[in-house]
């Protein structure tokens, strides 16, 4: 093998792919994030009338027009200030999709087509774009057009209605689970699209929703539910539905998570618990047979973890049975798989010094492990409207008067 392919290798896989992102907080931007560490150029369109993409201005640590929050969301990225509203916007967001990939977007339902941003409206002046939509409920339906937010998908998509202490009230996942799904589910559909478009020079549209995305990840809730008399609900210690044991334990000095969805780790724990006798109960000896009997069960196997701390029983039992601690953020971000798997970066900031991030979960070769730090609000600007669009400086200087674009 040549040199020359294993220096191609170490380029960003997505490098020379320009994708506009009219998109603001958390879904879009995480998604776009991923395809940035990847190589691909992200120019960033935020709306100069408002200040920009909301995020910039997200307590706690926020300084100007820029946070913690949104640097969190848009490394890598170029930022354009540009009013879509405007028809002389509207001509330069054309001018730059004749140049472009792809145009993502993740706004209300109906704003996409009110904004341009579609395929119908792009296609003629590049047939080979792909316009991917990420929005609250879709595009089609009776709720397109009201905005959505993580919290209130999943309470419409049953996910607080199986969450928390089955004695205490719903509650939802700690992180903005559904938000980041969106966010992955989006890319990975914006992606097809740019493989088809490859192939045959054709684009297309590509609609994505979060409440979607979420009932899709329902997934075995869902076809029990459908198809057999079956209703979840919350399960004590964050407990599974039908496995045991499957679930938190107290120890001595905190918590631990026990999964054992096989019978060898049921074996395998009683015996590392040495309470072998527990293998031999008939009430015990199937699942079925441990999910009626759950109760007595736990009862036995809580008061045997609270002998011994958790890292004590992590030493005995990893390997053997599945199981973790159940870790701070703080911990968690320590761990010495997460360090080993590099999944903390530094990203120098003129204005915050040096940032820690969590960096992009896809690891392969060219991905960018030292990226520029999210973008100044119209950061860009100028930079894309004259080397990439080939505007004068008098046509800018217009734009700038007319407020198509910012200060």
């Amino acid at each position: 093998m040549s040199d020359q392919p294993r220096q191609d290798r170490k380029r960003p896989p997505l490098e020379g792919v320009r994708i506009l992102a009219v998109s603001q907080f958390g879904a879009g931007p995480f998604g776009t994030q991923v395809l940035a560490d990847l190589g691909a150029e992200i120019i960033k369109i935020e709306d100069p009338g408002v200040g920009g993409d909301i995020s910039r201005y997200v307590p706690p640590y926020q300084q100007e027009r820029d946070s913690l929050y949104f640097q969190s969301f848009n490394r890598g990225k170029k930022s354009l200030t540009l009013n879509l509203r405007h028809p002389a916007g509207q001509a330069v967001l054309q001018d730059l999709a004749k140049v472009s990939d792809a145009v993502f977007n993740n706004l209300r339902g109906d704003l996409p087509g009110k904004l341009g941003l579609t395929y119908e409206t792009l296609k003629a002046v590049n047939p080979r774009l792909v316009c991917c939509a990420l929005t609250g409920f879709g595009t089609t339906g009776p709720r397109a057009a009201e905005p959505a937010y993580d919290y209130l998908v999943q309470g419409y998509a049953g996910y607080m209605a199986v969450t928390g202490e089955p004695d205490g009230p719903p509650g939802k996942c700690g992180v903005s689970v559904i938000d980041f799904a969106g966010g992955y589910a989006a890319m990975v559909g914006l992606m097809v699209g740019l493989f088809d478009a490859q192939r045959t020079g054709i684009g297309r549209d590509v609609d994505v929703s979060l409440l979607d995305t979420a009932v899709s990840m329902l997934s075995y809730f869902a076809i029990w539910t459908l198809n057999r008399d079956w209703h979840p609900e919350r399960v004590a210690d964050s407990g599974h539905q039908t496995l045991v044991p499957a679930q938190n334990f107290p120890t001595q000095d905190g918590w631990i998570v026990i999964f054992c969805n096989k019978d060898k780790f049921w074996q395998s724990l009683v015996q590392k618990m040495e309470l072998e006798e527990l293998a031999r109960d008939p009430r015990f000896t199937s699942f079925p047979d441990r999910l009626e009997h759950k109760a007595a069960l736990v009862q036995i196997l809580a008061n045997r973890f609270r002998e011994r701390t958790t890292a004590a029983w992590l030493d005995l039992l990893r390997g053997h049975v599945p199981c973790a601690p159940v870790n701070t953020v703080a911990q968690a971000l320590e761990d010495e798989q997460v360090r080993a798997r590099q999944m903390i970066l530094e990203v120098e900031h003129p204005e915050w010094g040096t940032i820690r991030e969590v960096a992009s979960p896809v690891k392969t070769e060219g991905a960018i492990r030292n990226p520029v730090p999210a973008p100044a609000l119209g950061e860009h600007t100028e930079a894309i409207l004259s080397e990439i669009l080939g505007y004068g400086s008098q046509t800018i200087a217009r734009l700038r008067a007319e407020g198509v674009i910012g200060k």
